[in-house]
């Protein structure tokens, strides 16, 4: 149906410096430019005196002003909307407007368009404000500008904020997110009787994001704030904070009585499941809560969107995994995460690099790579936490290849992040890696007062065995590492008084044992082999090997080394390697794994042998040849060769003089010369075993 609608009030028409148009034809281009459409929805003409709204497109069209099709340019609907008279552009707007709720037409591109305009109507706003709420929980960049553009409509800024700080923060910008919350707080009354509009939403975000900064006390903090006030404004996600922070008895009354009871939506019963999990975590026998967080993270998945959390269920899930040694099931969890889109764009990078570290613990330093390649594809610097978390896990991966240089430039990013955040239960899993590695590096006074946060924080919780054992178990190691034993005893005696009721703290003292009689020169294979199976059968399977390797090198029978060197490969078979693909496209971690799954049941994928290897142009090396080149390559003697792909120093020296030999080399100078040539011809330097290099966090290539 065609309207006209008009109005009585008028103002004169001024022509546009843009066009030679008289004010009839002027003021079909401009409602045209406004959103009319003719034939369509005429707009109310008041100055075409008789003429037909066709008649008058058509001179616009002659004029130069229109296209053929009757719509005008965007560079032309930006000067005319930009230089109009403000009140004949706002009397066309609402006239517009008035149309489209006459005939019942949907107003959400035209809103966001007369929005984005300048135009204030509460009809707008009311639209805008509805589909960005939609938006919140699957496209929060889309949402923020549509709840943005609703404040500028007319919608209530203070009533909007919640959520304007949930898109925000949904988008990874905490600083936006903090600005907005800090605003709508600041309007709280000061009787504790009343609340803010929509209060409960800003306490959940305004908890996240202290939670996303690494300052989880703080999070806790917005908890016991909230839950002061009445009514209360907290929820299950609420308990999660708490409990990270150190405080389980504000966690437990929160979940049975301080939040309200759970609707039988699935956010809600997963986020109740969360919360039940993260507390039976802290039992003294902590087996149900691996399922029940495995459940959680399931049920959110489910949902498709993502709500603001300290900890997403599959995070959560996956630092429990990994802490019991259960790391292929932390990767199982974080693949179905990933591809559900669980927590939205600003938790995926802590699952991508959860999923880095699950790869590290199956001894898959490319996979590894892969996650971590993944985690930034973002171009925004990683929140405080997920920073953490990105350098304890390039700290590992140069540890367990030997990369010393990688080592200290890794470690010197951990020492920067750990400035940046406060330690709470979820800063344990980059703890376990960073205690080793700073005993390593002779720097464990530069990580003491983290650690000490650390054990007054697991001390207030009862130092509950799945998450204070791994750290004492890195303690003990730190201590065999520097050759202190007042540092490892109490962290021994800590491990052997949580053997009699935690099965992975009994392994990890019989491997403690071990390897103060391998360092001591007094064991017996039985026992070091007994201990390195065990270990990889709790999911440690690299410290396993090391413990046999290590120990093959010091037996002083060839039978016994070799018994631990086939122990040792037997609990660390090959490393599989991820080739990058020959396109520009990555292979993601959600590819990756499908991969996976059909081609390698344990977890790995299985590579093209590297008996057949040939670098381009060179000489035709072994599989085994390049391997030792490459640790050559970087500066490793024979032993420690021999204790890195577990076979004897003597068999290290046979395969570098057939090196040699192969390669025409004279000298060792003219032997890593021309093995840099040999392995890598393009770029003068190494590789790995399949062909490609591996990215150091400077940009410089490295051996993986």
């Amino acid at each position: 149906m065609v309207r006209n609608y008009s109005e009585t009030a008028v103002r004169p028409v001024p022509a546009t410096p843009h066009l030679d148009l008289d004010a009839a034809t002027y003021e079909v281009v401009l409602a045209l430019c406004v959103g009319f459409s003719i034939p369509g929805l005429v707009p109310p003409l008041l100055h075409s005196e008789g003429a037909p709204p066709g008649q008058l497109v058509d001179r616009a069209k002659n004029a130069g002003a229109l296209h053929t099709d009757g719509r005008p340019s965007p560079e032309l609907r930006a000067a005319v909307l930009r230089d109009a008279d403000v009140h004949q552009l706002r009397r066309l707007q609402r006239a517009l407007v008035d149309a489209y709720c006459a005939e019942s037409l949907p107003l959400g591109t035209l809103a966001r368009q007369l929005a984005a305009d300048g135009f204030v109507d509460e009809r707008l706003a009311r639209v805008l404000d509805d589909k960005g709420t939609a938006l919140l929980g699957s496209d929060p960049g889309d949402a923020l500008e549509l709840l943005e553009l609703a404040v500028g409509a007319g919608a209530d800024a203070l009533c909007t904020a919640p959520r304007r700080a949930e898109a925000a923060l949904g988008t990874g910008d905490l600083d936006a997110a903090s600005r907005i919350l800090d605003t709508y707080f600041g309007h709280q009354p000061p009787d504790a009787g009343l609340a803010l509009p929509d209060f409960a939403r800003a306490v959940r975000v305004s908890c996240a994001l202290w939670a996303h900064r690494g300052m989880m006390s703080r999070a806790a903090d917005v908890q016991r704030w909230a839950a002061g006030l009445r009514p209360p404004g907290t929820d299950p996600l609420g308990a999660v904070a708490l409990l990270a922070a150190g405080d389980a008895v504000g966690a437990q009354s929160l979940v049975e009585g301080g939040a309200p009871a759970p609707s039988p939506s699935l956010h809600d019963v997963g986020h109740m499941l969360l919360a039940e999990g993260a507390l039976l975590s802290l039992s003294p026998e902590p087996h149900g809560a691996l399922p029940m967080l495995i459940r959680a993270s399931d049920t959110v998945n489910a949902t498709r969107t993502a709500v603001p959390a300290p900890d997403m269920p599959a995070g959560f899930a996956a630092t429990v995994a990994l802490l019991g040694g259960s790391a292929q099931t932390a990767l199982s969890v974080i693949q179905a995460a990933l591809v559900s889109g669980q927590g939205g764009h600003v938790a995926r990078t802590r699952l991508c690099l959860l999923g880095g570290w699950a790869a590290m613990l199956l001894d898959q330093p490319a996979l590894a790579r892969t996650f971590i390649a993944e985690a930034a594809v973002h171009d925004q610097k990683p929140i405080p936490r997920d920073e953490l978390l990105l350098q304890a896990l390039e700290v590992g991966l140069a540890r367990r290849a030997g990369d010393a240089a990688a080592l200290v430039h890794a470690w010197q990013g951990a020492r920067e992040a750990l400035l940046h955040v406060s330690v709470d239960l979820l800063t344990v899993l980059p703890l376990t890696e960073l205690v080793v590695a700073a005993a390593r590096l002779r720097d464990l006074e530069g990580l003491k007062p983290h650690l000490e946060e650390a054990w007054l924080l697991l001390s207030k919780l009862g130092n509950p065995p799945l998450w204070s054992v791994p750290v004492q178990w890195s303690a003990v190691q730190a201590g065999l590492l520097l050759e202190r034993p007042d540092y490892l005893a109490p962290h021994a005696a800590a491990i052997v008084r949580q053997a009699r009721i935690y099965p992975l703290a009994a392994t990890f003292a019989v491997a403690g044992k071990a390897w103060v009689s391998v360092l001591a020169g007094r064991f017996t294979v039985d026992a070091v082999e007994a201990a390195a199976v065990g270990l990889g059968a709790a999911g440690f399977g690299w410290e396993g090997a090391r413990l046999a390797g290590h120990a093959s090198a010091r037996a002083a029978d060839r039978k016994d080394m070799t018994r631990l060197l086939s122990c040792a490969r037997d609990l660390r078979p090959a490393r599989e390697r991820v080739p990058e693909p020959a396109g520009p496209r990555r292979e993601t971690p959600d590819e990756h794994a499908r991969t996976v799954a059909r081609s390698d049941g344990a977890g790995g994928v299985r590579a093209a042998s590297r008996d057949d290897a040939r670098p381009p142009g060179g000489p035709a090396l072994s599989g085994r040849e390049r391997e030792i080149a490459q640790l050559v390559l970087r500066g490793r003697t024979y032993r420690e060769i021999s204790e890195e792909i577990f076979i004897s120093p003597r068999t290290v020296e046979h395969h570098v003089a057939r090196i040699r030999r192969r390669l025409g080399a004279g000298s060792r100078s003219e032997l890593l010369a021309r093995l840099r040539l040999s392995l890598d011809p393009a770029a003068g330097g190494s590789t790995t075993p399949g062909g490609a290099p591996i990215r150091t966090p400077n940009g410089s290539s490295r051996n993986p």
